[in-house]
């Protein structure tokens, strides 16, 4: 097993089910923010670094989905948690998803909100992966957030643009780069149907760079799955309408 010990935080009620959170690629576990308190009301809350992000390890990349879905068993085993819901966003909803189909046993339930199951052109993210080698995440960070969140979310925010933007531009550059290419080798497609937790699939429908074609893709593959699409929000929708998003999120996880 290629894991590395992950920073994790553990909160809310000790005797609730177990929930874990995945961030995206150049965030921290703060951009469940929004969605915290909910949770905590109700579950045993598990967030966590990826490797490369926050005070989590920096290994030399390439890294491989394979090497991220080892560290988040690595992570359960540590807590001693056997089985617990597992949602994630992008990167995360992608180590979610490999979780979900290596290890089958240690999860109730999915939530995966805009991500994919393969990620084309691979060259974008080998090219991305250059340039924050070359240049640091800051580099890149105004261009992601441009696509984290709608122009009109952006123009009514510009505290929160400015904090999203620190959030990128403070990873890691080699756990950024290292992150990239894992994306630009990744196709889950095959295995999807393999999923059999309980899944819910979660769109931002003005999300450039996972689409909602490509969480209905998920939703259609996997044997229980169901689409929800978030008006007004793109990448990190979440973020941008946690009103709708968080009690989709409580309703599907205490359901399974």
């Amino acid at each position: 097993m290629s894991a590395v010990d992950v920073e994790a935080v553990v909160s809310g009620r000790a005797d609730g089910p177990v929930v874990v959170l995945s961030n995206s690629l150049g965030s921290t576990y703060r951009m469940w923010d929004a969605q915290l308190g909910a949770l905590e009301e109700r579950f045993r809350v598990v967030r966590y670094h990826t490797r490369g992000h926050g005070a989590s390890p920096i290994p030399q990349g390439p890294y491989t989905i394979d090497d991220l879905a080892d560290d988040l068993i690595a992570l359960l085993d540590r807590l001693d948690v056997e089985r617990a819901h597992v949602v994630g966003l992008s990167l995360g909803g992608m180590t979610a998803m490999r979780v979900a189909v290596r290890n089958p046993e240690r999860v109730n339930a999915l939530g995966l909100l805009c991500t994919g199951a393969q990620l084309t052109p691979s060259s974008a993210w080998t090219d991305r992966a250059r340039t924050v080698r070359a240049q640091g995440s800051a580099a890149v960070a105004e261009a992601v957030v441009q696509r984290w969140f709608t122009p009109e979310y952006l123009a009514d925010n510009p505290d929160s643009r400015r904090y999203h933007e620190t959030m990128v531009a403070e990873t890691s550059a080699e756990g950024y780069a290292g992150c990239c290419e894992a994306i630009a080798v990744m196709d889950q497609r095959a295995d999807l149907a393999s999923i059999t937790a309980p899944t819910l699939a979660i769109a931002g429908a003005d999300d450039p760079a996972t689409p909602p074609a490509k969480l209905a893709e998920i939703a259609d593959s996997v044997t229980s799955g169901r689409l929800l699409v978030v008006p007004h929000s793109a990448h990190l929708a979440n973020a941008e309408q946690p009103e709708i998003i968080t009690p989709a999120l409580i309703e599907h996880l205490e359901q399974s």
